[in-house]
């Protein structure tokens, strides 16, 4: 087909790894705020789970990104990656314990920080400046069509199964599997890339700040304001519950955002190619504060699927447009590292946003949560129209 015309074997590789990961990851996904409450968890403590295992896979994929520079290597870290993320499903089913769950949980994570920098190099170096959009947009899509997948099977099984959640953990592994023997086909260009011995630290990567163009910089500020406000879906998903809606129809509603994420993930890739990069992020935050401000003011449900459609919309206008934003600014030898160290300094903003949205909403309500990320994202919108000029890098708009 025409629209995918330019996709390189490589980017397939790593779509169809992504959507079958994220078949297993999103069969969990919108049951697990559920089964954590079934166990015990306060929303307090989901908040802080989600929010450190978020940290824990942004300072590992700056970590592992410079160390994917540094190498030379791209593959053996998608690889690997993949792996953990695999092996930490049933994981999450064997015990459930607070402490083991955390553990399992964060394998996950660190799996996901392992792979990102590397996985998201290789799609911009697959990518020419004026297709990036479409690239990184197209590998959305496959990613989110396998968030499809994963809450349909998830649906299904529990329509069967009520509230059986512990099996659907040894379900997920399945289609874990398949990713992992797909990322064989993968191979490595390594000519193309410096290879370094010398050690470092963990953190060394944050030194990258220091040395990255001030363009990055800039738009990092902007990224990261928004990250210590952008709290875990996992809140959208409680406020669906909170509004009537029983454990079928949360799901139901995740697959509907992901079906339409999934759906124009790649149109909006390539529409940001024509138009900047910065202006369709611009509009992905905008709908996401219209979202945020609807949550907080209604319990309809019909309303609630409406903002779950802009939801989608601002998902696939944000997320894989950012990383492809990046990697425009930096250069071409460090971009695992640009995006790492995005990521790492995200991680601390993950971990602020989704505890701090458990407390407010413990302390306050539902409403105070959604309306102070809903100001916050105003405030966002305004620094990235105002106070970010536009500029032509590398040939690209931005």
């Amino acid at each position: 087909m025409k629209i995918v015309k330019n996709i390189s074997k490589s980017v397939w590789i790593l779509s169809l790894v992504s959507l079958f990961t994220d078949a297993a990851s999103e069969m969990l996904y919108p049951i697990m705020p559920i089964y954590l409450k079934t166990i015990g968890f306060s929303i307090v403590l989901i908040g802080v789970l989600e929010g450190f295992a978020e940290a824990l896979a942004g300072l590992s994929k700056g970590y592992f990104g410079k160390l994917s520079d540094r190498s030379g290597k791209r593959v053996p870290f998608v690889q690997v990656g993949y792996a953990l993320s695999a092996i930490s499903k049933p994981m999450m089913a064997v015990f459930v314990f607070p402490l083991w769950i955390f553990f399992a949980r964060s394998i996950d994570r660190f799996g996901k920080g392992i792979r990102t920098g590397a996985r998201d190099a290789i799609l911009s170096e697959e990518a020419t400046p004026e297709t990036k959009g479409k690239v990184f947009g197209f590998h959305r899509a496959m990613d989110t069509f396998g968030a499809v997948l994963g809450p349909l099977i998830a649906l299904t099984y529990l329509y069967y199964y009520p509230q059986q959640y512990q099996t659907l953990f040894y379900f997920a592994f399945l289609p874990g599997v398949i990713a992992v023997l797909v990322s064989l086909l993968l191979k490595d260009k390594s000519k193309n890339l410096p290879t370094e011995k010398k050690g470092f630290s963990f953190f060394s990567f944050l030194s990258y700040w220091h040395s990255s163009p001030r363009e990055y910089r800039k738009v990092v500020v902007g990224l990261l304001a928004f990250a210590v406000f952008n709290s875990s879906d996992i809140f959208l998903l409680l406020k669906a519950k909170q509004a009537g809606l029983n454990d079928s129809y949360v799901i139901g509603i995740y697959i509907f955002y992901n079906l339409v994420y999934a759906t124009v993930a790649l149109p909006i890739g390539i529409l940001a190619d024509k138009i900047g990069l910065k202006k369709m992020f611009i509009v992905g935050l905008s709908l996401f504060a219209i979202v945020y401000f609807g949550m907080a003011f209604s319990a309809n449900i019909y309303l609630i699927a409406l903002f779950f459609f802009l939801y989608g919309i601002y998902a696939a206008a944000t997320e894989g447009i950012s990383k492809a934003w990046i990697s425009t600014i930096c250069d071409t030898k460090d971009t695992a590292t640009a995006i790492g160290t995005y990521s790492g300094f995200q991680s601390i903003g993950a971990l602020i946003a989704s505890s701090l949205a458990g407390l407010i909403w413990y302390r306050f309500g539902a409403q105070a949560t959604f309306l102070t990320t809903g100001i916050a994202t105003v405030l966002v919108v305004i620094y990235f129209s105002f106070f970010l000029k536009d500029k032509i890098i590398k040939n690209e708009k931005i």
